[in-house]
Order: C-alpha cells, then structure tokens, then sequence
C-alpha cells in the first residue's frame, strides 16, 4: 500500500506540523527507547527512593502487622508384622502403608482425641490445617509437621498427634504400631513470614512502580525542548538557537560564587 505524506501550513499557527500517515497504520507516533532509557536515568533517584520506602513500608508489616508462625516436626517408621530387612516385598508393602497411615492420622478420631487430651480451644477443622503429614522420597517414614502461632504448643500437638495416631493405626489394622523414631522440637526459627523476601518484594515493587512513573512521564511528555525535537516532530530545521537569559544568570551567579570562594581560601 502507498503510503500518504502531506504537510499542514496554517499561518495562525503557532507551528507548522508535519505527520506521515499509512492507510494501514492509524498510529502516528513512536517511542523511542533511548529517551525512556534517558527517562529512567534521569529519574533514578526516585527510583531508589521510592525502592527503599516501599521494602521499609514491607520490613515494618512484616515485623508488626503479621503474626509469626513455626513448625514443629516429628517422624515415624511404618512397619508390618512379617517385615525383614531382607524381604524386598515387605519393604514395598510398607511403602504402601504410608498411604493408609496418612488418612488415618488426618482422620477425625485421631485429631479429635488429640484436642480433649491437650485441652485445646480449637476444633477439628482448625487443627487439621495446622497439620501436614509426608513421606519423604517415597520411603517408610512418615514426617508429621504441626504449624502454630506458638512454638511450644507446635511441639505439644505433633508428639501428641504422634502418639494417639500410633496407638490409633495398631488397633485399627491390627499391625505393628508405628515407631516414633523422632518427637517434635521447640521451633525458635519462625517458618513466616520471611522478611527478607518481603522486604525484597517490598523493593522490587517500588522500583517497578518508580519505574512505570519515570516512563508514563515521558510518554505524555509533548514538549518540543531540543532542536531534534524540533527537526522530528514539526518537519523543520533550526536556523538560529536563542540562549536562555535565566540560565545564563544562574551560570554567572555560580562563576562569581566560586570566584569568591577561592579568594577566601587564599
């Protein structure tokens, strides 16, 4: 397709404009990156700034606004009654017995049982979020994990959980209970949140937004200020450039300054 120029002269004007125009394009301008890139140079102190505020606006949240959790973990070995070290098959049947035993620990009995022994004020439902149970690379072992607000009463509930859920599984399937080979510990690591990815995500997100505002400026920036700007956007050339008196004021004032200062010195 032919592609249309044509220039527009109107002596009341305060310029003349000149626009390029394509029957199949109905956008008539571009970006420049190397202006956005003279954008965001441009603007990095606030970028840094806006950076910095934002991750402490995050570390201060993280520190007052959100209340700190830990995770208390204990361990059990799943055993059958004819389980030999040497018997490969007793050994996948006990892989398959991680499956059953996860339920069943999970299970309402359990859980309830666990929450009249300890006293707790909280219900099924409410427990059986706080717990997790894996098995780690397929294995026989079972790893309980209880999460709470309080690191002590983290460690109460898993060696409870463990306890009631192994007495529970050997009456039940009448099989060799559990083994508990590993009770839960007094957490003084927090498990969340994590304030150095907070405070990361806090900074990251102020220097994206620090960012978007230097290059939203630019783009709605129109002021014609160079004689490029001049030569790309109104199709003229510059014959003449006249200084700027203010400017000029401010050069001869800072000159004097200095001229001053040095004569002072000596």
């Amino acid at each position: 397709m032919e592609e249309k120029a044509a220039v527009m002269s109107n002596p009341g004007a305060k310029s003349d404009r000149f626009r390029v125009t394509s029957m199949n394009d109905s956008e008539y301008g571009e970006i420049d990156l190397i202006k956005l890139l003279g954008a965001l140079r441009n603007s990095i102190l606030l970028i840094i700034l806006l950076g910095l505020l934002f991750a402490n606006i995050f570390a201060l949240g993280t520190r007052f606004l959100i209340t700190p959790t830990y995770t208390s973990k204990a361990k059990m070995l799943v055993l059958s009654k004819e389980t030999t070290i040497s018997s490969l098959a007793d050994l996948q049947l006990g892989s398959q017995l991680t499956k059953d035993y996860t339920i069943l620990i999970q299970s309402r009995p359990v859980l309830s049982e666990v929450i009249t022994n300890l006293g707790l004020k909280f219900d099924y439902e409410v427990l059986l979020s706080k717990l997790t149970v894996s098995n780690p690379s397929d294995s026989r072992i079972l790893e309980l994990a209880v999460t709470d607000s309080d690191p002590y009463v983290a460690k109460r509930i898993v060696d409870e959980i463990a306890t009631v859920s192994s007495n529970y599984i050997g009456e039940k399937m009448e099989v060799t209970t559990p083994n508990i080979i590993e009770e839960g510990e007094i957490p003084y690591k927090r498990t969340s949140p994590s304030m150095s990815r907070n405070v990361m995500l806090g900074l990251l997100l102020g220097v994206l937004l620090g960012c978007a505002i230097a290059i939203v400026e630019e783009l709605l920036n129109d002021a014609i200020v160079t004689e490029e700007d001049v030569e790309q956007y109104l199709g003229l050339y510059t014959l003449a450039v006249l200084p700027d008196k203010e400017q000029n004021k401010k050069r001869g004032r800072k000159k004097i300054r200095k001229s001053e200062k040095k004569k002072a010195e000596n």
